[in-house]
């Protein structure tokens, strides 16, 4: 029964909404900007309103499997650990849906849900991180690095479990590694700055 919900963490968090949300106004995400079906490709092919709807929804995907599993499994031993692997199949759900051949996002939004399950307080310091790297550098990617490697550390700063720092620091270098090509061209000075800057 406990495996079930994790199988239902991957099988939500697979879902694409920024392909289908882009599909509802007739524009493929996977063919236009970055070619990432995430909410911040959305947000540059689409509009502000379209990403956003793309956000709460990837965002969703890591958080209501979670809130059903601790909902569901309230008398159960492992409950914590069921949980926090429910909010880590998620994520592995976005970033290799089975609907989409395995290829998808990044994982930063449906991360954020997680990690606000895990604890509000350490999202709440990531996001300043994130909007003061965003802000000084003008690259997304580096604010979703940044902050996402720091959730870990707030965690155990908060004194959250074991279990949660790990299913936090998973997320995290699961985030990492899917940004493997944003690094490479940030080093090399060929990264998407956030606003197109003008000439």
């Amino acid at each position: 029964m406990n495996i079930l919900f994790p199988v239902i963490g991957y099988l939500v968090g697979a879902i694409p909404f920024g392909l289908v949300i882009g599909k509802m106004v007739g524009i493929d995400v996977r063919k236009e900007g970055s070619c990432n079906i995430g909410a911040t490709n959305v947000n540059r092919v689409l509009g502000k309103k379209l990403g956003l709807l793309t956000l709460v929804c990837d965002c969703s995907k890591g958080l209501l499997p979670m809130w059903l599993t601790w909902y569901f499994l309230s008398d159960t031993a492992n409950r914590e650990l069921v949980i926090a692997l429910t909010g880590v199949m998620a994520v592995i759900g976005h970033m290799f849906p089975v609907y989409l051949r395995f290829c998808g996002g990044k994982g930063v939004a449906t991360g954020l849900g997680v990690f606000l399950f895990l604890s509000p307080w350490a999202i709440g310091i990531s996001l300043a991180v994130f909007l003061a790297s965003v802000k000084l550098s003008g690259f997304v990617s580096v604010g979703s690095l940044l902050a996402s490697a720091l959730v870990p550390l707030w965690l155990y700063l908060l004194g959250a479990s074991k279990v949660a720092i790990v299913a936090a620091s998973v997320i995290a270098l699961l985030i990492w590694a899917k940004h493997h090509e944003n690094i490479k061209r940030l080093m090399h000075g060929q990264e998407k700055p956030w606003k197109k800057v003008e000439p």
